[in-house]
Parts: structure tokens; C-alpha cells; sequence
């Protein structure tokens, strides 16, 4: 499977996961308060993009090592999108409702990256170039 092939389903994925993490964000805003719904939404959504990337995305089977690194491949996203939430809402005033869309879009690419990494392994990172270098050097 080719890397735009991949992109492609990551963003379809993305856009079920963003979905599935926006309407528990929401439910769960209904009784807590927008930081606490933000984290275990997107927690419970973690586990579901996980299941989606490995089956849809790479077209690998999931395992206990990738799903505990998994999250891992995550923190970027959970990093910017926790402290973008809390800049939009506290400090720029916007909607809690809104916010997390908003700050989760910067987060894409290196989500990809990182899950592209963890779950079909580090050397799928590697451009032609650099793996035609490492064989001519042999």
C-alpha cells in the first residue's frame, strides 16, 4: 500500500475518531467540566482510532505491543490539543464546544507520523534515497 494510500485512510479514520471523541466531549460536557470531558473523550476515542488504524489504516494486525504504544503515538496530539483547548476557551474566549476541532487540526501530521511509525515499524520512515545509500554503502 502506497504512503498516499495511507494518508488517505488515516484521514478517514481521523475524521471517525474526531467524531466519536467530539460527541462523548460533548455528552460528557453535559456533567463535567470541559477539561475532565476533554480527556476521558478522548481517551475512550484513543482505543477505537487504535482498532481503526491498525485493521483500516496499515492493514496490520493489532497486538498488545503496539496497542501500549499506541498512546504514545498520541501524546503530540493529547499535548497540543489539551494546551490548544485551554489557550481558545481561558485565554482567546472561544466556545468549548468549537475549541477542540480547532486544536486538533495542528495535530495531524505528526500523529500520522508517529502512528505510521509504531505500527508498521521505523524503517517504513525512511525515504528511497537514504535506503538506496544504506544498500550502495554495504
Amino acid at each position: 500500500m502506497t504512503t498516499t494510500w495511507q494518508v488517505i485512510r488515516f484521514g478517514l479514520v481521523g475524521v471517525v475518531n474526531t467524531g466519536t471523541y467530539y460527541g462523548l466531549y460533548l455528552l460528557l460536557g453535559l456533567r463535567l467540566p470541559y477539561l475532565v470531558a476533554h480527556v476521558t473523550a478522548f481517551a475512550l476515542s484513543m482505543v477505537g482510532s487504535f482498532f481503526l488504524t491498525t485493521y483500516f489504516t496499515y492493514r496490520t494486525r493489532p497486538t498488545w505491543k503496539k496497542f501500549l504504544l499506541f498512546p504514545l503515538t498520541n501524546a503530540a496530539n493529547f499535548v497540543i490539543t489539551t494546551v490548544g483547548v485551554y489557550v481558545l476557551v481561558d485565554l482567546l474566549g472561544m466556545d468549548s464546544r468549537y475549541a477542540p476541532l480547532v486544536a486538533a487540526a495542528s495535530a495531524i501530521p505528526i500523529t500520522f507520523v508517529l502512528s505510521r511509525t509504531i505500527m508498521l515499524g521505523p524503517d517504513t520512515t525512511r525515504t528511497r534515497e537514504s535506503l538506496t545509500e544504506t544498500v550502495a554503502s554495504k
